[in-house]
């Protein structure tokens, strides 16, 4: 296949027809691409949806927004009109494969399987390199990095770390931008220490395992503001992406009733829950409302346990 044609095929993942309204997350159909990048890197190349709707119910409820009713069937069919997917049914009439309002009933009645276009497929068979490129492109523009491997170890992907976009594809570059010194400016106003367990760790002047956690995902058009930071050790950074705790009023750390464990748990996790996070030096960079709001509505797992 052409460098042409490899260029045209991921540009299309790069610009899948996300659901988009007042900054709610919905990726969907991301999840179902890199769960069907996962069977066919294993030699699955049918995804039955009867077979895999669980797979697919459990990413949803681990990497996308907290919902009473998950809609597996949404993202197995609508994929099929960005031009990367096809659904079949055990069925003469076809009418149903060209539906986008199709009942997850249905699907399973009629043994309905998706699978990759055929110059998907052929891309995927003779260009080993793009399984593990239009991975990387989902998870760089859905996904924070601190639960990357947490995403591929769902869908069960191993990726060449080596691997990147074929350099004229324009993925990258219409991807916002990150301020440089978003991390710098963050740790500063939070004295260089982990706002739930005050970690400060530095070997002579380079400080280790802080990082500077979006509130409000850059993925999700969140600001490189300093009121839209907040700094974290690598644990609880990965644990606030994942929606283990959230702030509530007043930087009150809230841990989620879904949360849990033995041993460290206690110490790790749940003996913040109630107290204030750190606050930032300045009171103009403290964590901004409608940041929270989004971290709470959009990433925070359940209900919050009882005060």
């Amino acid at each position: 296949m052409s460098a042409s044609n490899l260029n045209k095929i991921l540009k299309r993942f790069a610009e899948l027809n996300i659901w988009e309204r007042k900054g709610e997350r919905a990726p969907h159909k991301p999840l179902l691409v890199l769960l069907a990048l996962g069977l066919f890197a294993r030699g699955v190349k049918e995804v039955s949806f009867r077979e895999h709707e669980k797979a697919l119910c459990d990413l949803l409820r681990e990497f996308a927004p907290q919902r009473r009713t998950l809609y597996p069937e949404m993202p197995f069919v609508r994929l099929k009109n960005d031009d990367v997917w096809e659904v079949t049914v055990d069925s003469t009439l076809d009418s149903i494969v060209r539906r986008s309002d199709v009942r997850k009933t249905e699907l399973r009645e009629l043994n309905a399987t998706g699978h990759f276009s055929p110059d998907v497929q052929q891309l995927l068979q003779s260009e080993p390199r793009a399984l593990t490129a239009i991975a990387r492109l989902l998870l760089v523009a859905h996904f924070p990095e601190s639960i990357h491997s947490d995403v591929l170890d769902a869908v069960g992907l191993a990726l060449d770390d080596e691997t990147v976009l074929a350099p004229d594809t324009n993925a990258s570059a219409e991807r916002r931008r990150r301020d440089p010194e978003f991390r710098g400016a963050v740790l500063a106003a939070y004295q260089y220490r982990c706002a739930l367990c005050d970690l400060d760790l530095r070997i002579g002047n380079m400080t280790i395992g802080l990082e500077a956690a979006h509130i409000k995902w850059h993925q999700a058009s969140g600001p490189d503001l300093v009121e839209n930071g907040i700094a974290l050790c690598c644990l609880h950074h990965k644990l606030f992406d994942l929606g283990a705790f959230t702030l509530g009023d007043d930087r009150r750390v809230l841990v989620s009733e879904k949360a849990h464990g033995s041993g460290r748990f206690d110490e790790i996790l749940l003996r913040h829950h109630g107290g204030q996070a750190n606050a930032p030096v300045q009171r103009e960079h403290y964590p901004a409302q409608p940041f929270v709001a989004w971290h709470r509505e959009q990433v925070f797992k359940g209900g919050a346990r009882p005060l």
